[in-house]
């Protein structure tokens, strides 16, 4: 028998298993067929692995767990040709998370997005000290192009580092200032908690897990600073390591009571002033089967933050049971040198000169006369306040589509998400929305390298204004969203809430300023 492995635009999985009969196995039914009929048509195979027989599990299934992993050799074209080729295909590689990379291949082809180009402009930055765009890249995908590209373009901006000497009070970024602002006008609520549930089986070590937790919040300073306040505002108070290791509480329940109790605990409210922004529960299940909710507060995380959060304090309790410290490398900046760097970068407003000028000038123009509000056939009228209640629809897009997508994405020089987002206007059109569509999206924020294995806020806010008017074809559409959305990724720094203030449009408590409706890809 033989496993048959093949990829579509952005995974590698085992798709079937042609015998020696000439039958295969397919998502559990035998298919009659040579092994070119059995996969899709939008699925190339590209790994055959032998093996002398099928692992099944006791039930007589498939074990895929025990199944061997493939080895994918990456065909790669033309090698570089220069020191910065290497260099661009070493990033490239990198960013990517494939074995190597040739000069003539397209990163959005690799699967890269919007997202990884941002990734990749700040690696360039790091390592080349050129000043690259996201819509560079879009315009030359390939590592032979952009080195071209990199003959025209400026030294990179100044990027974030290690403040020496802090000042005695250390400024709010302006995400944290955002969230601060809502939690004064709001009040305590648990509406901006980002709540995380880790499930550990086997035997657990309760002192290591302490002790790796005060390890993480001694990396992370996010999640040992607090918020005072005086008469010049807030400002951020970073706690001594000591004074911030956070208590694990234990609760003891059944798998039937889990989900109760994980949503209660999720609905603590913090304290800016006087709670770290990070509380640990365990939920013992048995004796060997538990459940660890962390829970942040916005103000100290965002979706990225969950990834270098979860690998550091996997680092750390490895390490603690094994007796010794966590080796991890040194973080190059903390959350407040970003703060202090993010705001020396934008300049003053009353300078013409400064990027925050030029970038509100910017959206002056593109915003001018945008619509208040989206307007839909709803069944009821809006609240008179936001009253944050909602619900969510799961479905699955099929692949066949997704891979449609992906190369309609790719033929159009854009993305998966701009071709997301023209469909999304074209619909909101045609349900009564006009010809003008206002969507937000929410942007990484982490275009410097330094930033990147940090735990914090950093995420910001776009309004990306679709323009369906003059009946385009959809390829068109997506052309349009292509333009805006680049020119947008040009000037994602001013934060949303300024942006607001600057435009001032017409208040509602019922709805949300400058668009009701976003859009978000969760390719983290």
């Amino acid at each position: 028998v033989a496993m048959v492995w093949a990829h579509d635009e952005t995974d590698c999985r085992l798709v079937g298993y042609v015998t020696s009969e000439s039958g295969a196995v397919v998502d559990g039914a035998v298919v009659r067929g040579q092994c070119a009929r059995i996969l899709p048509e939008y699925m190339v195979p590209s790994v055959v692995v032998v093996v002398d027989e099928i692992p099944l599990t006791p039930n007589g299934k498939v074990d895929r767990r025990a199944l061997p992993e493939p080895e994918v050799e990456a065909a790669v074209g033309r090698g570089p040709r220069s020191p910065r080729e290497e260099i661009l295909c070493g990033l490239f590689a990198e960013v990517l998370g494939v074995p190597a990379v040739g000069i003539d291949d397209n990163f959005f082809a690799l699967g890269g997005h919007s997202l990884l180009a941002t990734r990749l402009v700040g690696r360039v930055r790091a390592v080349l000290d050129a000043e690259l765009s996201v819509r560079r890249l879009f315009e030359a995908p390939t590592v032979a192009e952009l080195d071209r590209v990199l003959d025209g373009v400026g030294r990179g901006r100044v990027p974030v580092v290690r403040v020496e000497v802090r000042p005695e009070r250390l400024p709010l970024s302006f995400g944290q200032q955002r969230l601060w602002f809502l939690h004064q006008l709001e009040g305590p609520s648990a509406a901006y908690n980002v709540p995380l549930a880790v499930r550990l089986s086997g035997e657990l070590d309760r002192e290591a897990l302490r002790l790796a937790l005060g390890d993480v919040v001694a990396r992370h300073e996010s999640l040992r600073t607090v918020f005072a306040e005086d008469a010049q505002g807030a400002y951020q108070v970073v706690r001594e390591v000591a004074d911030a290791v956070p208590e694990v509480s234990t609760i003891r329940c059944s798998e039937e009571e889990l989900a109760t109790e994980l949503t209660a605990a999720a609905r603590h409210t913090f304290d800016l002033k006087r709670d770290l922004p990070l509380r640990a529960a365990l939920f013992e299940l048995g004796t060997e089967e538990h459940v660890l909710l962390l829970l942040m507060h916005h103000i100290a995380s965002d979706g990225w933050s969950v990834r270098p959060l979860v690998r550091d304090l996997s680092a750390a309790y490895g390490a603690r049971v094994n007796g010794t410290d966590p080796r991890w490398p040194v973080l190059p900046v903390q959350y407040a040198d970003f703060a202090v760097w993010q705001r020396e970068l934008l300049g003053s407003e009353e300078d013409p000169g400064s990027v925050v000028s030029a970038q509100i000038a910017y959206w002056r123009e593109r915003l001018a006369e945008l619509p208040a509000e989206i307007a839909l056939p709803v069944d009821r009228p809006r609240p008179a306040v936001v009253s944050q209640r909602g619900d969510r629809v799961r479905f699955t897009v099929p692949a066949a589509v997704h891979a449609g997508v992906a190369r309609l994405a790719r033929e159009s020089g854009a993305s998966v998400f701009m071709v997301l987002q023209a469909a999304l206007g074209l619909l909101l059109s045609r349900c009564g929305a006009g010809e003008d569509v206002p969507i937000g999206t929410p942007v990484a924020g982490r275009g410097d390298d330094a930033v990147d294995d940090l735990v914090g806020l950093f995420i910001n806010s776009l309004v990306l204004r679709t323009d369906v008017s003059g009946d385009p074809t959809f390829r068109e559409l997506v052309g349009r969203v292509r333009e805006t959305d680049l020119e947008a990724y040009a000037h994602q720094d001013l934060p949303f809430e300024r942006l607001v203030e600057i435009l001032n449009p017409e208040r509602s408590l019922s709805r949300h300023p400058l668009f009701q409706v976003m859009l978000t890809l969760n390719n983290t």
